[in-house]
């Protein structure tokens, strides 16, 4: 049996590798995505005052510092048992927006574009942002580079950091908005939204001029029919702040919807031993390992999930987007796990709406901010839309305040089996009879790279000394030899 390595994969954030198994004949048999890092947040939170957690979780990633930063503020206050004003709300979704902005402009102008713009077969020199701006243009560069740049300075006026925020409190939030900090805020804001119709544009003529792409979006290879979750609003829209959590089946069926509380009732996690990353799936269902369908509880989030499970948007330009889309893909819910940086735009669009909605609300300037806690429950949950898909944060705390346990979903781990899934199928369609070229392999990565993961959100076992397991297999998968550290 011959194996291909790839390490390491590119263009994502962590470290992992994807191992690829051909038989005598030269076809996939099997391909592993392997998550080989450890982080320990999980545990190390242990012992630490609750009030710290929005200040440490967002060390857990630099890329998705603020999805960590609301949800643990959230968690904060469900454990304080305090609801924060009104105005408190609107400012953490105000910059909760920018935050998606960031995260979604980077992944789909620096780390899908090169694939989508540039080719999957280039020059891998030629594969990253430089190479898309040498194809597009500087002046379409210029745009993604202020853009991005906004999102960012909105961050650090909200948050007092660009990365890593800290104005996060039980209760409320540190500080008002300035009059003056709106007045900037709504002049970026209507930038963004500008940008947003230029992305949606922009992908529209790409996926026009480039036949190749649009089939590739819209064929087999990358295409897996899963469950669907994401949070959504009152009437059934997406939000990314706050709401109920929808889960639809492969046909849209709703199949479940519940507080974000009750995630325990509806997710398991599975552990296998060849990834420190964990294999959530639907309890009502089952696990059945990695393979799609009705009968397997396998379930994707992240922004296509999100436009599945969704009725539609909320604010007019991203919802003309929304029916664009899912009217070009001809079905919803869409399968096309390529079709996620498709709905990162829709996305973009939303979110840069609904920042111009709150910088021009005229509740936003409001002075009351907070309301100090009078006591403590010990226990709370905080949930958002992370830009890769639904994020759980769960603290147990005693009396003090000290937190005793934490649990972390993030959406990679909900994503795992997903991308094993897409990993396997794109190598066993993709390389026939023993012909690899870097072109090929570079397709296999777009199959994990759809998903946007973030592996060091994703794992956390603490670090040190790794426990390692080497596993050897014959043909027919009979161990021949175990080795562990």
């Amino acid at each position: 049996m011959k194996k291909i390595t790839i390490e390491p994969i590119s263009r994502l954030e962590g470290e992992g590798k994807i191992e690829i198994f051909l038989n005598e004949e030269g076809d996939v048999v099997e391909a592993f995505f392997q998550v080989v890092e450890l982080r320990g947040f999980e545990k190390f939170c242990e012992g630490r005052p609750v009030e710290e957690m929005p200040r440490i979780t967002p060390r857990i990633c630099g890329v998705c510092p603020g999805a960590h930063h609301i949800a643990s503020t959230k968690a904060m206050d469900a454990v304080f048992d305090v609801k924060p004003p009104a105005v408190a709300t609107k400012i953490r979704e105000l910059f909760y927006c920018a935050h998606i902005l960031s995260s979604h402009i980077l992944h789909f102008y620096f780390l899908a574009a090169p694939d989508l713009v540039v080719g999957s077969a280039a020059d891998p020199a030629k594969r990253n942002i430089l190479g898309v701006i040498e194809a597009v243009g500087l002046d379409i560069g210029k745009k993604v580079i202020i853009a991005r740049k906004y999102a960012q300075e909105i961050q650090k006026t909200i948050g007092g950091k660009a990365t890593h925020p800290v104005f996060g409190l039980p209760g409320g939030i540190s500080k008002p908005l300035l009059e003056e900090e709106r007045k900037q805020i709504e002049e970026m804001a209507r930038f963004l939204v500008e940008f947003s119709k230029f992305s949606l544009e922009f992908f529209d003529n790409l996926i026009s001029n480039k036949k190749e792409i649009a089939d590739l979006i819209t064929g087999d290879i990358y295409r897996h029919e899963t469950y669907y979750m994401g949070m959504v609003d009152k009437d059934n829209k997406v939000n990314f702040y706050d709401g109920d959590i929808r889960v639809v089946n492969q046909e849209g069926k709703e199949v479940a919807k519940f507080k974000p509380k009750q995630y325990l009732d509806y997710i398991e996690e599975r552990v296998e031993p060849w990834s420190y990353l964990k294999f959530p799936y639907l309890k009502s269902v089952g696990w059945r390992g990695l393979v799609d369908g009705k009968e397997s509880g396998v379930y994707r989030v992240n922004s296509l999930a999100r436009l599945n499970v969704a009725d539609g948007m909320a604010t007019p330009f991203a919802q003309e987007a929304y029916g664009k889309m899912f009217h070009i893909l001809g079905e919803k819910p869409s399968h096309a796990t390529l079709a996620f940086n498709w709905a990162r735009l829709v996305e973009i669009m939303y979110a840069a709406e609904r920042l111009l909605e709150l910088a021009t609300d005229g509740e936003i300037t409001s002075k009351e901010v907070r309301i100090i806690p009078q006591g403590i429950v010990g226990e709370g949950l905080g949930c958002v839309e992370a830009p890769r898909g639904t994020l759980f944060h769960h603290y147990w705390a005693d009396k003090e305040g000290i937190i005793t346990k934490v649990n972390l979903i993030v959406a990679t781990g909900q994503n795992n089996a997903g991308i094993c899934m897409s990993i396997k199928k794109a190598a066993q369609s993709l390389i026939k009879k023993g012909e690899v070229n870097q072109g090929l392999l570079n397709m296999v990565e777009m199959a994990f790279r759809a998903y946007d993961p973030c592996l060091a959100c994703a794992t956390h076992t603490l670090s040190g000394q790794m426990p390692l397991q080497i596993i050897l297999r014959d043909l027919h998968g009979n161990i021949i030899k175990k080795l562990s550290r």
